[in-house]
């Protein structure tokens, strides 16, 4: 059994001629910070877009290889909860758009694929550690230093453990290993709020919540300083209103 573990021995296996078609390829690589994607658009598209690897796959006369590509949830608009496979893709950064990319070109040119919309993925550090910040991790590192941080109380996810899409991914390469065309959204159990998250952590933890502090995601507080009223206290203020006298 021949195993391929990175981008850089793919190119080395292309150049050589010496790959065997694999029966399932995994594909993880993206640039995955939505603010670098936001800074270099171009570099977004290209790393997220695996053209290359496709491109090899479909190379293969007799090929019958699975690709299981890691997506996002974030290919969704975000302006309600509990999105379907079939709801349509509307993503609001170019994190997103350059996930939307890859499924479509994926779609277009594998017959035999499963594409698996992840939420947050969250657990320990890897063996070889990863840059970019973990959530947990970083979620943690803030009130261990008996600093307090802000979170967002109204943007939602339903992050899932990285076990969990291990599992899946097994079960799928498992359960169609030919003639696929699989798209699943894969989250976790809990819908919860980066605030949520910030407070079950300190809970865990034991840091006092005071170090948690909530705050809107909403542009409307962040770039003109204004609170919409809530639904709740407009019902209330116009009924008071209509209550007085005149």
């Amino acid at each position: 059994m021949q195993a391929i573990s990175s981008l850089g021995e793919l190119t080395l296996c292309k150049s050589s001629n010496s790959c065997l078609c694999p029966d399932v390829v995994v594909n993880c690589a993206a640039l995955s910070i939505p603010r670098a994607c936001e800074m270099v658009p171009a570099a977004a598209m290209s790393v997220n877009v695996q053209s290359s690897l496709v491109n090899w796959l479909s190379s293969f006369e007799e090929s019958s290889s699975l690709l299981i590509h890691l997506s996002t949830d974030q290919v969704y608009e975000g302006v309600k909860s509990f999105y379907k496979e079939d709801d349509e893709t509307a993503p609001v950064n170019v994190y997103g758009k350059s996930k939307v990319a890859a499924e479509q070109f994926i779609t277009e040119k594998c017959s035999n694929f499963a594409i698996l919309r992840s939420s947050i993925i969250f657990g320990p550090q890897t063996i070889s550690p990863v840059p970019k910040s973990l959530p947990i991790q970083w979620i943690d590192g803030v009130p261990s230093k008996g600093n307090t941080s802000e979170f967002f109380h109204d943007e939602f996810r339903c992050p899932i453990y990285v076990k969990d899409v291990v599992a899946v991914i097994l079960a799928v390469s498992k359960r169609w290993i030919s003639q696929t065309k699989v798209l699943l959204n894969v989250g976790g159990p809990d819908r919860v709020s980066r605030l949520q998250m910030a407070e079950i952590v300190a809970d865990v933890r034991g840091y006092s919540p005071s170090l948690i502090k909530s705050v809107s995601a909403s542009s409307l507080v962040w770039t003109l300083g204004i609170a919409p009223t809530s639904f709740r206290d407009g019902v209330r203020l116009k009924l008071e209103t209509e209550a007085k006298p005149s």
